[in-house]
C-alpha cells in the first residue's frame, strides 16, 4: 500500500504540470516542426525540412539534455528495472510534448527543451496481484487526433493501450478497462505475444502486427524447432473504443487467395509470415503497407512446400477493411531468413517523364524493390531468374526468384573470389583458405547439411541475416527523390543438422556455429567497407554514391601499416535526412549479429550531395535507435537513443547553444 501511495503522489504532480504546459497537444501536428510518427511521417521517409542546423552552424552543435530510458520518476514503482543496453526507441514530438516508450513500456511525456518528465502512464496492477502490468520499451509509439481528442497508442507487454496526450491518463472505455489484450483472437493456442516495433494509426484504425508465441515454452521456441507455429495475423482496431475491426490472415485459410501456394495442406500448421518490423501508410489512399517475414522454419522449409504466400511479401491492405489491395512476393519459399526487415518508404517520384506514387522496400539481401504503391506494379522490371538448387533431403526449392533490374544492389551479394580481401597476398591466401571450408556462390545459394562434401562447415550467406538493410530501413529526401540506405556488411553461416530436441517437429534445423572470422582476426574474409551509406536516385534508379561509415578496423594489426581509407564500422544503422544533411551514427555494440569490435560512438552529418563527412561528434554510447528532429521554442533539436554494453539506454538531445 505504501508503494502505491508514493507512486500516486508522483503521478498527480506530473499530470498537473502536463495539463498546464501541453495546452495544444490536441492540435494537428505541424509537419514542418513536429515529429508525429516513428519515421517523421506515415510514409516512413525519416525526412524533415528543418535547417537551423546547417553548414554554417553545425560546428556549434552540443548535447542539450539527456534522459534515461528508465526515468527516475518510474523507479519508485520499479526499483530493480534498468534501461536496456540495446535501447532502440525513437520518440515522437507533437503539440509541445516529446513522447517516449520506457524500459517498462510505460509511455512518458517529456519537456522537449529539457528532457524532464511531465507525466507518465500509471501502469495497472497485474491480474495475479504480483506487481504492475509492465512491458518493455518498443521502437515506436503512435499519435492520433481528431482535433478535439489526442491520444498516444502503445504496446505495453501483450496489451494495446491508449493514453490522453495531454495528461497521460488511460481511457477507461478503451478496450477492457483501458487496454486491449492482444493475445486474444488467435485461431491456434498461444502463450505469449510480442512486437517491439509499435502500432500505426491510419485515419481511425490502429494497425497491429506482432508475433504470437506457440503453446510451448516461448523461451525454447528455437531450440524445440517446431514446424507448427501460429500465423502473425495483422489486425485493425478502432482508435476510440479498441474494438477489433478486422483480421488479415498472413497464411491464407481454405478458400482464401494464396492458399494454394502452401502445398500438401501445409497452411494448416505453418505460421509466422507476418510483421515484426515497422509499417507505413498512405492516408489519402487509405492503404497500409507491411513488410512480411519468413514462414515457419527460417532455414528449412521441407514441411511447407510451395511459394508460401504471403511470407516475404510487400503487402498493401485497405486500412478500413483489412482487405488485400495488392501484394508482391520478394522471395519464394524462403530458406535464408531474409525477412523484409524495414518499413516500406512511400516516395513520389518522376520516371521517364511520368509521375509515380511509388513505394520502395529495402531488403536484407541488398535489393530495393520499387513498385507503384497504387497498383503494386514494378516501376522497373523485376525478372524471375533461375537460382541455385540444393540437395537437403525433403526440401522444396523454388526454381526462380524475383530480381530487380533497377536500382542496382547496394551491397555485396553472394560470394566469389573477387569479393575476398586482397590488400596483401597473405590476406588473400588466408581468405581463400577460410572460404574453402564452406559452400558459397551467388545470391540464394541454399543451405547445406553440416559435414556435406560441398561445404563441410555450412553455407556462407552474403548479405547475412542482419543485412544489408535491417530494421533501421532507409530515408527519403522528398525534395530531390534520393533514397539514403544504411547497409551493414555482415555475413552469416548456415549449417543444417538434425534436431536433438525431443519435441522438435522439423527434421533439420540450424546448428550453432563458431563465429565466422576473417584472416588475422578480421571480422570476415571479405573486402570492406563493413558498413556504408548509399544514395540512390529513385527518379532514375541509379546509385549516386556509396561511402564507408566510420573508420572501422583501419588500425587493426593486420591493416594498420597499409594506410587505408575509412573501412566502415559494422553495426545496425538508421539515418535522418534534413534540409542540409544525412545524420547517422555507427550503431551500438549490443545489436544482434554485430561482431566484436562493431558499433561505435561517433555521430555524423553527411553531405547529401556527395556523402562527404561535414561534421562528427563522439556520443557517450553507440546509436541504437533511429534519430529524429523537431523545432521547439525557436530551437532545432536532434534526438537519438544511445546505449552499449557498458551504458544503459538513454535519449540524447543535440541543439545549438
Amino acid at each position: 500500500m505504501r508503494r502505491k501511495m508514493v507512486s500516486f503522489g508522483v503521478i498527480v504532480t506530473v499530470v498537473a504540470l502536463g495539463v498546464a504546459t501541453a495546452t495544444v497537444a490536441g492540435r494537428a501536428a505541424d509537419k514542418n516542426r513536429d515529429w508525429p510518427t516513428y519515421a517523421g511521417d506515415k510514409a516512413s521517409t525519416k525526412y524533415s525540412p528543418l535547417d537551423q542546423i546547417d553548414k554554417s552552424s553545425i560546428k556549434n552543435l552540443r548535447i542539450a539534455w539527456r534522459q534515461s530510458g528508465m526515468p527516475a520518476e518510474l523507479r519508485a514503482m520499479f526499483p530493480n528495472a534498468q534501461a536496456p543496453t540495446n535501447y532502440q526507441h525513437t520518440p515522437l514530438m507533437v503539440g509541445g510534448l516529446l513522447y517516449m516508450s520506457t524500459a517498462v513500456g510505460a509511455v512518458t511525456a517529456l519537456d522537449p527543451a529539457t528532457g524532464k518528465v511531465v507525466w507518465f502512464d500509471n501502469l495497472p496492477p497485474r491480474a495475479d496481484g504480483q506487481g504492475l502490468e509492465r512491458g518493455a520499451s518498443t521502437r515506436g509509439i503512435a499519435y492520433w487526433t481528431d482535433g478535439r481528442d489526442a491520444r498516444i497508442l502503445a504496446n505495453v507487454g501483450t496489451n494495446l493501450v491508449a493514453v490522453n496526450a495531454k495528461t497521460g491518463k488511460r481511457y477507461a472505455d478503451f478496450g477492457d478497462g483501458g487496454q486491449v489484450d492482444l493475445m486474444k483472437g488467435f485461431e491456434r493456442p498461444i502463450t505469449g505475444w510480442r512486437w517491439s516495433s509499435g502500432p500505426l494509426v491510419v485515419k481511425d484504425v490502429i494497425v497491429i502486427g506482432g508475433v504470437p508465441a506457440p503453446a510451448t515454452d516461448i523461451l525454447n521456441e528455437r531450440a524445440k524447432a517446431p514446424k507448427e507455429m501460429p500465423p502473425d495475423d495483422i489486425r485493425g482496431y478502432d482508435v476510440r473504443t479498441g474494438k477489433l475491426l478486422w483480421t488479415f490472415h498472413v497464411v491464407p485459410r481454405a478458400g482464401e487467395f494464396g492458399n494454394d501456394s502452401w502445398l500438401n495442406d501445409s497452411w494448416k500448421y505453418s505460421g509466422n509470415s507476418g510483421v515484426w518490423s515497422l509499417i507505413s501508410a498512405d492516408e489519402d489512399l487509405g492503404y497500409v503497407y507491411l513488410p512480411f517475414e519468413e514462414a515457419t522454419g527460417d532455414y528449412y522449409g521441407g514441411t511447407r512446400p510451395g511459394n508460401n504466400l504471403f511470407a516475404e511479401s510487400m503487402m498493401c491492405l485497405d486500412a478500413k477493411t483489412g482487405k488485400r489491395v495488392w501484394h508482391f512476393q520478394t522471395l519464394h519459399h524462403g530458406i535464408w531468413d531474409y525477412d523484409l526487415p524495414a518499413a516500406p518508404v512511400l516516395a513520389d517520384i518522376r520516371v521517364n517523364g511520368r509521375n509515380i506514387k511509388a513505394v520502395a522496400q529495402v531488403s536484407k539481401q541488398a535489393f530495393v524493390y520499387v513498385l507503384d504503391r497504387v497498383t503494386g506494379q514494378p516501376v522497373w522490371p523485376i525478372e524471375e531468374r533461375p537460382v541455385p538448387q540444393g540437395n537437403v533431403p525433403g526440401e522444396w526449392y523454388s526454381p526462380t526468384q524475383p530480381i530487380p533490374t533497377k536500382p542496382p544492389a547496394f551491397d555485396q551479394q553472394g560470394v566469389s573470389e573477387k569479393d575476398l580481401i586482397d590488400f596483401t597476398p597473405e590476406l588473400k591466401a588466408e581468405a581463400l583458405k577460410i572460404v574453402s571450408e564452406y559452400k558459397y556462390g551467388p545470391l540464394y545459394t541454399p543451405p547445406v547439411l553440416k559435414g556435406s562434401p560441398d561445404g563441410p562447415k555450412g553455407t556462407i550467406l552474403m548479405p547475412g541475416t542482419n543485412g544489408g538493410a535491417d530494421w533501421g530501413g532507409a530515408s527519403f529526401d522528398k525534395e530531390t527523390g534520393i533514397l539514403y540506405v544504411p547497409s551493414s556488411h555482415l555475413p552469416t553461416i548456415i549449417a543444417l543438422g538434425k534436431s536433438l530436441h525431443p519435441e522438435s517437429t522439423l527434421p533439420f534445423v540450424k546448428q550453432t556455429e563458431p563465429r565466422f572470422n576473417g584472416p588475422q582476426g578480421l571480422p570476415d574474409p571479405f573486402k570492406p567497407p563493413y558498413s556504408r551509406l548509399v544514395a540512390i536516385d529513385l527518379n532514375k534508379g541509379d546509385i549516386l554514391w556509396s561511402v564507408a561509415n566510420g573508420d572501422g578496423l583501419r588500425n587493426h594489426p593486420a591493416l594498420k601499416a597499409l594506410n587505408l581509407p575509412a573501412l566502415g564500422t559494422p553495426g545496425r544503422l538508421a539515418a535522418l535526412v534534413t534540409k542540409t544533411f544525412v545524420f547517422m551514427g555507427e550503431g551500438s555494440d549490443t545489436g544482434v549479429g554485430v561482431p566484436p569490435g562493431g558499433g561505435g560512438k561517433m555521430f555524423r552529418a553527411f553531405d547529401k550531395k556527395t556523402g562527404s563527412i561535414a561534421w562528427e561528434m563522439e556520443l557517450p554510447g553507440g546509436t541504437s535507435g533511429a534519430p529524429m528532429t523537431y523545432m521547439f521554442n525557436g530551437k532545432q533539436y536532434i534526438v537519438v537513443a544511445v546505449s552499449s554494453r557498458q551504458m544503459p539506454g538513454e535519449l540524447i538531445a543535440l541543439a545549438l547553444p
